[in-house]
């Protein structure tokens, strides 16, 4: 593993020590002042969640909670995170790490008690990330399910193993949950293409649109998981990458697509982390829909409610978004990516894509080989 792969891996987990170490330190200093231990933990509450303008996602406010092992009602909870917190930094200290459903059975053999489900353990989990603004994963926790999948030229490091995104198999690498462990070893990639469904990415890698536009092609299989956002970040900004959404045209793509931009309000306390502000939206929109003629379904009351909560949303606050959402809302019709094939299997590559990327870089793509 190199310096750059390295010092990323230890900054994570020393930041995350010390904030372990920090805590415990508190609760020392309470228990020896005769004190109730309490523990100060930021309001994930709607009231509480703002949008940063200037940095473009969602932050949590000033406002916090007290949780006091003093009261009976909240002692069994501080025990648990307390607990929580040590098992953190015994996977930190080993250099492993453990699934979310693994600490919710580790919970089992505490003497305070197990969680109900894992649900409550996974909220107090939250806890500790928004108390301490680091993610889960710097904590040596991770989710069941790897992230979604890229394929381009890129090669990673994990450890001792050198893995080249074009030659890990049909489907490309797999993003893991520990991404800020893997090393950036060589890209030659130019920017990042990054679609909603796998259906279509599996069609752009059959088409070769990783290498007619030297894009690095990202599966986000829907909403994308914190990895794969993690991944986008850390191109971004790592490699210099523009990243680019190709999500279905309907509100819950156009909200996956934000999500990438602006980050999520539920994860308001590691935005900072996971969202990219600069990524571009080039996915279908309403404007396509009637200028492409494409095949489409009728707006379910649940869409047409899920649009008007996005007019009034601040992530969607500029004339792109508030033209193509009100000209969804008027046509009344919603349409997917696979769409496009109503022209052909490669219309998208051939066509549509070079069309939408030459709206955002201003260039023509003509094609390799």
């Amino acid at each position: 593993m190199t310096k750059e792969a390295t010092s990323l891996e230890i900054k994570h987990r020393k930041k995350a020590l010390q904030a372990l170490a920090e805590l415990g330190r508190k609760i020392v200093e309470d228990i020896r002042n005769a004190q109730p231990p309490k523990l100060k933990i930021p309001s994930r509450s709607t009231s509480n969640i703002i949008y940063d303008r200037k940095n473009r996602y969602f932050v949590l406010g000033p406002r916090y909670g007290i949780r006091s092992a003093g009261s009976m009602k909240q002692i069994k909870k501080v025990a648990q995170l307390l607990c929580t917190a040590d098992f953190a930094r015994e996977l930190i200290e080993s250099g492993k790490f453990a699934t979310l459903r693994e600490m919710y059975y580790t919970a089992e053999g505490w003497e305070v008690g197990p969680f109900h489900d894992q649900g409550e353990s996974d909220a107090i989990i939250e806890d500790l990330e928004a108390t301490f603004g680091l993610k889960r994963e710097s904590l040596g926790l991770t989710p069941e399910e790897d992230g979604a999948a890229v394929f381009g030229q890129i090669v990673f490091r994990e450890g001792d193993v050198t893995i080249d995104a074009t030659k890990a198999g049909r489907g490309g690498y797999t993003i893991p949950p520990t991404i800020d462990d893997v090393e950036f070893v060589k890209c030659r990639a130019k920017r990042i293409i990054a679609v909603e469904t796998m259906g279509m990415y599996h069609r752009l890698i059959q088409e070769e649109a990783w290498k007619k536009f030297d894009a690095l092609i990202v599966g986000l299989k829907g909403q994308a998981a914190r990895a794969t956002r993690r991944f986008l970040k850390r191109a971004n900004e790592e490699l210099g990458l523009p990243v680019y959404l190709n999500c279905d045209g309907d509100p819950f793509g156009y909200h996956i697509g934000m999500v990438i931009i602006s980050g999520s309000a539920n994860l308001a306390y590691i935005n900072h982390e996971l969202a990219v502000p600069d990524a571009k939206y080039i996915g279908v929109t309403a404007s396509d829909i009637i200028n492409y003629k494409l095949p489409t379904d009728k707006l379910r009351e649940l869409d047409i409610v899920r649009l008007k909560q996005l007019l009034k949303d601040p992530r969607y606050n500029t004339e792109f978004w508030q033209y193509e959402i009100k000209k969804m809302l008027e046509i009344g019709r919603k349409a997917e990516q696979q769409a496009f094939a109503k022209y052909g299997l490669a219309y998208v590559v051939n066509d549509y894509l070079p069309a939408k990327l030459k709206e955002v870089e201003g260039k023509e793509f003509l094609g390799k080989g």
